[in-house]
Parts: structure tokens; sequence; C-alpha cells
């Protein structure tokens, strides 16, 4: 099986480039050597110089070098048979040995590179020592200690070259796992914000328009024999409208409730319950319990929609005439009730919500409650009325959060 060689980077297409204009240097060097000393075979010498320049030059034009080892191989048989010829002629060509060796390892197979730069060793070693007519041991120190450099070097690039390829993966890793948990992310914060809409949209412009509706209805049936009774229900449907309206600009707006604006969530309540009991046929009042403490926005947001998402159900399905409304502080929990004595109904028998049955009620205002860390229970029995009760855990209100943690 081939495997190709590492892709060119910049720093490694300076330092192929270094490696060329070594060996061309050296074998400039060596032909120029022998047409200075005027030697009689400095013909033959300047030829297999300019041979063994042409076929290294081959090499980095031909596509196949970098990516097939065996094409590679037989590109450095091709320079390393024509640089022995050239090592037969001059000594000086015992140099090229030295870039030989970077490009044995680099481009060969880990066995087959140590090999060949072990035959090249041996053949720098002979040549040069055959031109010398001699050998010594000190002959040998210079090839042999070129090839430990070059293996040093090669073995610690390829090194370096894995550690950064590793890095390199893993932070593309890193960034299509942030890309994946950015995209999760928003995912959430879509789905989020879209349960939040649904609550938002049923606990006031559902709620409103269900009043209208049984406003208008009243309005109905009071025609034409009482036409007072009419105008007054047409006049609190007007109401009812315009106070949904502004809950809807409001609710654009991201901004408080309209009903929590300048007062206390005790008085937004109790305005509930005069408001409802003036337009239905029901009693609606309200109780408070304990000593009122400051709430977050968010808690008194929650208490007030589930306040009105209940008394809407009790208009709309509990056929109930009274409902009462209390609100405990209670030291380790604050708590809403809300008691109906209308005609109830079995808990476990809920049907699934339907767009067109609705049915979004309970399960908004568990939603809210579990967001904030609190409790939705729902006590009832047909013939028997309901009784809900909401409990949220004690917190600090926003404004009064410790500095320590901005």
């Amino acid at each position: 099986m081939n495997t190709p060689a590492p892709t060119l980077t910049p720093t490694t297409r300076v330092l192929a480039w270094c490696l060329h204009l070594l060996i061309i240097g050296l074998l400039v060097l060596a032909a120029g050597r022998a047409l200075a000393d005027s030697r009689a075979d400095a013909g033959k010498i300047v030829a297999a110089a300019a041979a063994c320049a042409a076929v290294y030059a081959a090499g980095p034009l031909l596509p196949h070098i970098r990516s097939s080892r065996p094409a590679a191989a037989w590109w450095l048989a091709s320079v390393g048979a024509v640089w022995l010829v050239l090592l037969a002629l001059s000594a000086d060509a015992v140099w090229v040995a030295f870039p030989l060796y970077f490009l044995q390892l680099h481009l060969l197979p880990r066995r087959a590179g140590l090999a060949a730069v072990a035959a090249t060793t041996a053949a720098a070693i002979a040549g040069f020592a055959a031109h010398q007519h001699s050998f010594s041991p000190a002959m040998a120190i210079g090839p042999a200690l070129g090839a430990a450099v070059a293996t040093a070097v090669v073995r610690g690039y390829q090194a370096l070259y894995r550690e950064s390829e590793q890095r390199r993966h893993l932070i593309e890793e890193l960034t299509a796992t942030r890309a994946d948990l950015a995209r999760a992310q928003h995912t959430a914060g879509v789905l989020a914000e879209r349960e939040r809409l649904a609550r938002e949209i049923h606990d006031t412009l559902a709620q409103g328009l269900s009043s209208i509706q049984l406003l208008l209805r009243a309005a109905e049936r009071a025609l034409p024999g009482r036409p007072e009774a009419a105008g007054q229900h047409v006049g609190q449907a007007r109401q009812a409208a315009v106070d949904s309206l502004a809950e809807a600009r409001r609710f654009v707006a991201a901004l408080t409730p309209p009903t929590l604006e300048g007062t206390t969530l005790a008085a937004a309540l109790e305005r509930l319950c005069t408001t409802t009991s003036s337009r239905h046929r029901l009693t609606a009042r309200f109780h408070l319990t304990g000593d009122p403490v400051p709430l977050p926005t968010a808690h008194e947001v929650a208490l007030l929609r589930i306040a009105q998402s209940a008394l809407a159900n009790t208009v709309s399905h509990a056929r109930a005439t009274t409902a009462e409304i209390t609100l405990s502080y209670l030291g380790d929990h604050i708590a809403l009730d809300v008691v109906d004595n209308g005609r109830g109904f079995a808990p476990a028998e809920l049907p699934a919500p339907d767009p067109e049955s609705g049915g979004f009620g309970l399960p908004a205002m568990r939603a809210r409650m579990r967001a904030l860390g609190g409790t939705l229970t729902i006590e009832s029995a047909p013939g028997h009325g309901t009784a809900l009760a909401a409990q949220l855990p004690p917190a600090l209100p926003a404004e009064s959060q410790p500095e320590a943690r901005q």
C-alpha cells in the first residue's frame, strides 16, 4: 500500500527549496573544481554533474514522486546511480551524500530509508577512500556523522509533523464540536423561546379573546329584551379588548405585564379578581397570607399568569359561582392557591392539547413552574370543584443579587 508523503506547508516548501539549492550548489562545486584544477577528466565530471542535476530536477516536476512511494524509490535510485558515476570521477561528489540522506529518509518508508542512508554512507566512504588511495577511520567520520545528523533531523521533523497533524485534527474536531454545540444551543433556544411565546399567548391573548367571546355571547342573550345589560356586556368586552391589546403591545416589546406596573403582585391579583367578577357570573375573592416580600419579576409574572389562566378556565369550563385566590408568603416558599366550587374534572382523564379544542393551559402552568424550580398540583373530581396550588422557592429579587455575581 502506497503512503503519500506529508502535504507541503509554507515551512516545508522553504526547506525543500533550500535542499534543492544545496544539491545544485554541491554539484556546481564539484564541476567547478574539476574545471579550475584543469583535470583531464573535467569534461566527464561536468557531464556527470549536469546529468545528476537534470535527473534530480525532474523529480519535483513529476506529480507522482510525492504521491507514490514506488515512484519516489525509482527516482531516488536514478539520482543515486548518476551520483555514483560522479563519485567515481570526483572525490568532491562525497558532499552530495548529505542532502541525499534527507531525500531518502523523507521519501522512502522507514526501513527502506535507513537502508538507503546506510548504503549511501558506505558508498561515500568507499569512493572517498578510493580517490585517496588509502583508508583511515577519519574518512568514515564525516559521512557517518552526516548520516546520523540527517536521520536525527528528519525523525525530529516527522515527530513534530505528526504532533502538528494531531493538533490540527483536534482543532478541526473542536471546531466541528463547537459548531454542533452552537447549532444545538440555537435549536434549544428557539424551542425554549417558542414554548415561552406559546405560554404568553395562551395566558394573555387567548384568555382575553375567550373572555371577549363570552361577554359578546352574554350580550346576544340579553338582546333585544335587556338592551342595558347587553350594552354593559359590550362595554366590558371592549375593555377586555383594550386590555388584551395592551398585553399584546407589552408582550411584543418584552416589557413587564401592565397589571404589574407600578403595583405589587397582591394588588394585581386583587384587581384580577375584581375585573373577573365584574365581567362574568363568578364571584372571585382574593386573600393574602403572611408578610409580602420582594420577588423577582419572573416569579411575579409566572404567578400572575397562572392565576389568570386558572380563572379563565374556571369561567370557561367550571360553571362555578365562586373562586378563591390565596397568595401565601410562608417563609420557605411562596404559594398561590386557586379554588372554585365548579363541576370539577378528572385530572388523569384530560385529553391531549389540541389546536381546535385547546387544553394548553395546564401544561403551560406546569412549564412555568418547572422553569422556576417550583411545583404545581391540581386536585379535582367531577362534582367537587377544583383546587390548584402553585409553589415557588424563595428567591432574591434581581436588584438585590450579591455584587459578587456580577
